[in-house]
């Protein structure tokens, strides 16, 4: 069953030409990860709410 993400955000890191990702999330806080260029289509990355804590963590470190 596919998961419904809401609240997609995009990076405030994105470049000025388009290249950038969005974030949302599921009712059960599951995190959604996806390229803004192809929205629909694209593979979706997803993330439990620890395991994304964990990579903000460690992008916020570098």
């Amino acid at each position: 069953m596919t998961k419904n993400y809401t609240g997609w955000r995009k990076s405030s890191h994105s470049d000025p030409d388009g290249n950038c990702v969005q974030a949302g999330r599921a009712m059960d806080g599951t995190v959604g990860v996806r390229d803004t260029k192809a929205p629909l289509t694209a593979p979706l990355l997803e993330f439990t709410p620890s395991d994304w804590r964990a990579v903000l963590t460690e992008l916020r470190a570098h």
